[in-house]
Formats: structure tokens, C-alpha cells, sequence
């Protein structure tokens, strides 16, 4: 099995819900045709460098998986019939050298999905904390005393 990198454009027309059911069965696609992913890094609505179907934004998805050679052009060719997405590009690692970058850009893209997970947690801790809340409203009185005046 090698190692491969997808990118995926998805139409900015679609909603929330729609982009996120289209990532799943690209997704599903590459699971069904024995294809194993390491991790995914969605990279959210972006602009294009050139108008695509008169669409000036595209959602960007990255999937990196491992799946046989052989696999591959099924998955393009389904790629191709799903009309949601506006582009895609298959990129094929192979040598030592890129093998090793590849693993990289999975370890940087796990952080990063854990990262983006993490601050939601240290943002509730503040809002628990008492002193902080208390702090606040005697910082504005004086300021609202003054305004009245």
C-alpha cells in the first residue's frame, strides 16, 4: 500500500451540512475501494486562484491516506461523477524522501486537529472562574458613572 494525499475542492454553494456529508463520502469512497486514512486537515472556504463553474470560492479538504496502486484510478473516476466537488488532485509519495514528508504532514495535521480542540476546553475555564467575572463589572461602573454624568 502507498501512501497518497488528496485534495479536494468542494462547491461553496452547498451548506454546512451538505460540505460535511460530501467530505463523508469521499471519505466512503476511499474506504470501499480498501483505502486506510491516516487523517484529514479540512482547511475551510477559501478563494480560487481563477473562477471554476463562475465560483470564486471553493471549500478545501486534504485527505491522506495509504491505499493500493491500483485502487487509485477508481477513486479519481469517482471523483469525476460527483458534481459537488469542483477540483481534485492526487498526489502519489513514493521515494524515502517523500514517504518521510508525507509522515510529517500527518503529525503536523493530527496537532492541528488536536489543537483545534483543546483551546474549546480552556475556554471554558475561564468562564468558570470567579475573579474574572467579578473583575470585569467593577472596571465598568466608574466608566458608566461617568458616561450618565
Amino acid at each position: 500500500m502507498r501512501k497518497y494525499e488528496n485534495l479536494v475542492i468542494v462547491k461553496p454553494t452547498l451548506t454546512a451540512e451538505e460540505i460535511q456529508s460530501s467530505i463523508k463520502a469521499i471519505e466512503e469512497v476511499i474506504i470501499s475501494n480498501g483505502g486506510e486514512i491516516a487523517t484529514t486537515n479540512s482547511m475551510g472556504m477559501r478563494k480560487l486562484a481563477y473562477p471554476i463553474e463562475k465560483n470564486e470560492r471553493g471549500f478545501y479538504h486534504v485527505i491522506y491516506h495509504t491505499t493500493a496502486p491500483s485502487a487509485i484510478t477508481e477513486i479519481e473516476r469517482r471523483f469525476r461523477l460527483n458534481e459537488e466537488l469542483l477540483r481534485f488532485v492526487t498526489i502519489k509519495y513514493d521515494t524515502n524522501r517523500e514517504v518521510k514528508a508525507w509522515n510529517q504532514m500527518v503529525e503536523k495535521a493530527q496537532k492541528a486537529a488536536a489543537a483545534a480542540v483543546t483551546p474549546a476546553k480552556t475556554e471554558e475555564t475561564p468562564a468558570t472562574e470567579a475573579p474574572v467575572a467579578e473583575e470585569a463589572p467593577t472596571t465598568e461602573a466608574p466608566v458608566a458613572a461617568v458616561a450618565a454624568e
